[in-house]
């Protein structure tokens, strides 16, 4: 029950509020001793919220696929393994994995795709990064544009792509070794570029953070940077943008 709905029952005399409160509590998280899910984070930010799966117990997992499922209607993780697929398909039989990117989702409810945000990357070693941020901004109603393997040292191949980046809400740009991509596209386009280092690269890379350095000190305007590798957050950004630029927002606490 939305929070304003509740409201209105109380107002009306339909609800206690001693009732009102309990369905509050209840609504604010699920407490499974080994987890607090936030079940009601999807009405105050207009995002439910995501799994991060690297690392976590087997039976944790799955369990708390199972809870939020039933919470949301859906379940989105991000750095799953081919074994944490097997367990929790063995509870949710129509669970989806993709080996490339690592999401782990499933989803028993209809998303509308919006606006438009186009993912781009420097390298084929790049698309595992940019898949996930590709991924991410879909399952949260974006329509993705994918622009792959378009590094700057063969740059004619990312200029026949202007068009497409210019028409965008937002562009993802995804690069490893020197991190030029995102500057080069940040010349090119007049809205927002957010960059993603990757650990993509020979030794004076440092596992991304030579591109990451570049990308923090890009000279063309309207970049924003995220963590190495971290494509994810910018999917999730991506989408806050292209939301306030279709003006569908999110109904959050309505």
């Amino acid at each position: 029950m939305y929070l304003r709905e509740m409201l209105e029952k109380v107002k009306s005399g339909e609800l206690s509020v001693d009732e009102a409160e309990r369905r509050i509590g209840l609504e604010t998280y699920a407490d499974m001793g080994y987890a607090k899910l936030d079940t009601a984070r999807e009405k105050r930010t207009g995002f439910p919220e995501v799994v991060y799966c690297a690392g976590k117990p087997d039976e944790y997992i799955v369990s708390i696929y199972e809870k939020l499922l039933e919470a949301d209607g859906r379940v989105f993780g991000t750095r799953a393994t081919k074994e944490q697929f097997e367990l929790v398909k063995q509870r949710i039989p129509d669970v989806e994995y993709d080996p490339i990117s690592r999401i782990l989702k499933v989803s028993h409810i209809e998303i509308e795709r919006k606006g438009c945000v186009a993912v781009c990357c420097a390298g084929t070693a790049d698309i595992p990064v940019a898949e996930e941020a590709a991924q991410t901004a879909e399952y949260f109603g974006t329509n993705v544009e994918r622009v792959f393997d378009v590094g700057v040292s063969g740059i004619h191949r990312l200029l026949s792509k202007t068009e497409v980046l210019q028409k965008a809400n937002c562009v993802i740009a995804v690069a490893g070794m020197e991190g030029a991509l995102a500057s080069v596209i940040g010349g090119i386009v007049s809205n927002p570029v957010i960059a993603v280092p990757t650990s993509v690269g020979y030794g004076a890379s440092f596992d991304g953070l030579s591109s990451l350095l570049t990308m923090i000190n890009s000279c063309a305007n309207g970049i924003t940077v995220v963590n190495i590798d971290n494509g994810y957050g910018a999917g999730y950004v991506a989408t806050q943008i292209n939301r306030l630029a279709t003006g569908s927002g999110n109904n959050a606490l309505s």
